[in-house]
């Protein structure tokens, strides 16, 4: 899923791309992507494109007459951009977007069709939609604190809610534990002062700096093959390979669809937290920490 560097650059190359411009044309490729009837998404049409925004995770073209376009690309959405005369790909693109210096598809991969779009009208429809996380980069450590404790989860819960927090998910938050040096199953009312500054200072780090880097990849092009796995990242998606702060190998705790990655060596004090299908099968002979993997 698209987390907050990957949202933030497609905020910048579409604000280049589109604000000013009318929306010449929309046409809605998958019937299912449009989760709204009311205004009729032809409304849209003509509409001069004012401003484009992040909520959280989700992209929003700010148009004439009120009215808000919201894309939520969820897992395998994404969005491409087509100088005039390209041809978006036919079996993935669920709406195309015409403007006059090109065409905007809004694509999915797979077949679960979980990504949205949302024409709403006015500010309250609007906020409605807002899941209410805070923006880290821009919160004090008080105020991360607060939230942070509200309820006692799991960090790994607590970074990826998005009513906590806006923008991270699976990928980044993992590189944020990483760096802070936390278990991703310690519980957040149990979090020592010193653990709330390090998490909201590697917080902070971890999205500022791989929204740079990302900036720097792109030069001003739109971005292409936008991804939760990068060579670069410490632990997230380096199952068995070696952590770059104590080249123990990483290790991983699988559930649902997902998979959280760790340093057992630098996180968790060595220890190795309970997979909940392996574990199982294991039982006693679940290795308990990183040194008895050999």
């Amino acid at each position: 899923m698209p987390e907050l560097p990957d949202i933030a650059l497609y905020r910048e190359a579409l604000t280049a791309r589109v604000v000013g411009a009318p929306l010449t044309e929309i046409r809605i490729d998958n019937p299912f992507v449009l989760r709204t009837a009311v205004p009729p998404i032809a409304e849209a049409e003509g509409k001069r494109v004012r401003a484009v925004r992040r909520m959280g995770k989700r992209i929003i073209r700010v148009l004439d007459g009120d009215l808000f376009l919201v894309f939520h690309l969820m897992i395998a959405g994404r969005l491409r951009w087509f100088e005039a005369g390209g041809v978006p790909p036919k079996r993935i693109t669920l709406a195309r977007l015409a403007f006059p210096a090109g065409m905007l598809a809004f694509t999915e991969a797979g077949t679960k069709r979980r990504a949205s779009l949302h024409l709403v009208q006015g500010d309250a429809a609007l906020a409605a939609m807002d899941p209410g996380g805070l923006e880290v980069p821009a919160t004090d450590r008080d105020a991360f604190a607060a939230r942070l404790t509200l309820e006692n989860h799991t960090l790994k819960r607590a970074l990826t809610d998005p009513r906590l927090f806006s923008g991270i998910g699976n990928a980044y938050s993992d590189e944020i534990l990483h760096r802070a040096q936390l278990s991703p199953l310690a519980l957040t009312q149990k979090l020592s002062a010193d653990d709330v500054a390090r998490l909201h200072d590697a917080t902070r780090d971890v999205l500022s700096e791989w929204t740079e880097r990302l900036r720097r990849e792109l030069a001003g092009a739109f971005p292409e093959n936008v991804t939760a796995f990068r060579p670069e990242m410490a632990v997230h998606g380096k199952y068995g390979k070696p952590c770059p702060v104590c080249a123990a190998p990483v290790q991983r705790i699988v559930y649902a669809e997902n998979e959280c990655n760790y340093c057992a060596r630098c996180q968790t004090g060595g220890k190795l937290l309970a997979d909940r299908s392996l574990s199982r099968l294991l039982k006693a002979g679940w290795p308990k920490s990183i040194d008895e993997l050999g």
